[in-house]
C-alpha cells in the first residue's frame, strides 16, 4: 500500500479523532461511556498507523502529522491535573525545543536570508560609506554618529529602553511570522532588510575603525535577539513553504496544521526576547568595559546551546508510539 493509499483508507479515522480530542478536552459534560470507547479505539488505531508509517514512510508528512495527533491523545488519556504553571514550563523546556529541531532547515533558511542582506550592505557601504544614506532608512542613517558610541549612557532610561526594545523587537518577530501567509514573501522580505541594517552599520564602523565598539555594543543582547528573529522567520517560511507546496493536503489544511505549530515557534521566543531586551537596556549602555560585554555574548551563546540540548534530550524521551500504551 503506498503512502496516498494510506492515507485515504485512514483520515477519516483521525479526523473522528481530532474531533474528540478537541471535545473532550473542551467540556467535561462531553466526557460519556461512548465518547470514551470511541476515543480509546481510535487513539489505539492512531498509535498502530504510526508505528506502520514510521516504518514503511518515516520521511512523508503523514509521519509528522501522526505523532503529534498520538501525542496529544496520549497526553488527554493519561494526563493528570498538572498545573498551568507545568503547562508552561513542559512547553519551553520541552515541547519549544522539539519543534525548534524539527524545523531547524526553516530556521537556518532565515539565517542565511539575513546574512545574505548583510553580507550585499557590507560590501556596498565599506567601499562608498554614502551609499548608507541610500541604503538604509533616513531616521537610522542620520541618527548614526560612529565617533559617539556608547557616550550617552548617562542620559539613558535603561527601563524604559528596555520595554521599548522588547516592544519592537516582538513586533518584528510578529510580522516575519505573519508573512508566511503571503507564502513567505514578506518573511524573505523583512528578513533580508534586517540583514541589510545590521550589515550597513557594522561597515560604516568598520570603516571609521570602530568595529570592535560596534560589535561589543551589539553581540550581548544580538546573539538571544537574532537567534530569536531567527525562530520567529523560520516560523513563517514554513508556513509559506506549505502553502506554496501543499503536497497531499489541501492548502486550507496546511495552512490550519502548519500556523498552530508556527505559533507554537514565535510564542516561544518570547522570552528570549524578554532577555534580549533587559540585557541590552541594561548592560549594553552600561559604562563597563568592553571585554565584559563580549563575555556577556559568550555566556548567552553557552546558554543557548545548553537550552536546546537539554530541552532536546527531554523530547527524544517522550513517547510517541503505541509503546505508550504498555
Amino acid at each position: 500500500m503506498d503512502v496516498k493509499q494510506f492515507i485515504k483508507k485512514h483520515r477519516d479515522e483521525w479526523k473522528q479523532l481530532e474531533e474528540l480530542v478537541t471535545l473532550l478536552s473542551k467540556s467535561k459534560r462531553s466526557i460519556t461511556g461512548n465518547n470514551i470507547n470511541q476515543f480509546n479505539r481510535l487513539y489505539q488505531k492512531a498509535a498502530q498507523n504510526l508505528s506502520y508509517c514510521q516504518t514503511y514512510f518515516p520521511n512523508d508528512e503523514v509521519t509528522l502529522y501522526l505523532n503529534g495527533l498520538v501525542s496529544k491523545s496520549h497526553n488527554l488519556m493519561y494526563k493528570d491535573q498538572v498545573s498551568s504553571f507545568k503547562q508552561i514550563r513542559y512547553f519551553f523546556s520541552t515541547k519549544f525545543v522539539g519543534l525548534l529541531v524539527e524545523q531547524w532547515k526553516f530556521v537556518i533558511a532565515a539565517m542565511i536570508l539575513t546574512l545574505l542582506g548583510a553580507v550585499g550592505a557590507f560590501f556596498s557601504v565599506v567601499n562608498n560609506p554614502l551609499h548608507i544614506y541610500s541604503i538604509l532608512p533616513p531616521e537610522i542613517a542620520q541618527g548614526v554618529d560612529p565617533h559617539h558610541l556608547g557616550k550617552a549612557h548617562g542620559s539613558v532610561d535603561s527601563p524604559m529602553m528596555s520595554a521599548s526594545i522588547m516592544t519592537n523587537n516582538i513586533k518584528v518577530a510578529i510580522l516575519a511570522f505573519a508573512g508566511g501567509i503571503t507564502f513567505g514573501l514578506l518573511t524573505v522580505y523583512l528578513l533580508i532588510f534586517n540583514g541589510i541594517i545590521l550589515g550597513a552599520l557594522a561597515a560604516l564602523f568598520w570603516h571609521y575603525g570602530k568595529s570592535y565598539d560596534f560589535w561589543a555594543f551589539i553581540v550581548p543582547h544580538g546573539m538571544i535577539e537574532l537567534t530569536a528573529i531567527f525562530i520567529a522567520g523560520g516560523a513563517g517560511l514554513l508556513m509559506g513553504y506549505k502553502l506554496f507546496a501543499p503536497g497531499k493536503f489541501s492548502r486550507g489544511y496546511q495552512l490550519k496544521y502548519q500556523a498552530r505549530r508556527s505559533v507554537q515557534l514565535l510564542l516561544g521566543t518570547i522570552p528570549l526576547f524578554v532577555i534580549a531586551g533587559l540585557i541590552e537596556g541594561f548592560i549594553t549602555p552600561a559604562d563597563i568595559p568592553l571585554e565584559v560585554k563580549y563575555i556577556v555574548a559568550l555566556l548567552t551563546v553557552i546558554g543557548l546551546i545548553l537550552y536546546i540540548i537539554i530541552g532536546s534530550m527531554r523530547f527524544s524521551r517522550i513517547p510517541t508510539t503505541a509503546d505508550s500504551d504498555s
